[in-house]
């Protein structure tokens, strides 16, 4: 019966656990463009930095 209780016990704390991740994820900016990065890799902007005296990257 221990058993039991223990198992019911340690899904609780990791269920609670799981959500309280999931806020920490939310509140800190995880969730608040997902779709951005694909559109980001479309644009044609090149860096300065990578590109040789004749503008070739």
């Amino acid at each position: 019966m221990w058993t039991l209780i223990f198992l019911i016990f340690l899904s609780l704390v990791l269920g609670i656990g799981a959500w309280l991740f999931f806020l920490w994820a939310v509140k800190s900016g995880q969730y608040d463009d997902p779709e951005g990065p694909k559109y980001r890799m479309l644009e044609d902007d090149e860096d300065e930095e990578f590109k040789d005296k004749k503008g070739h990257p």
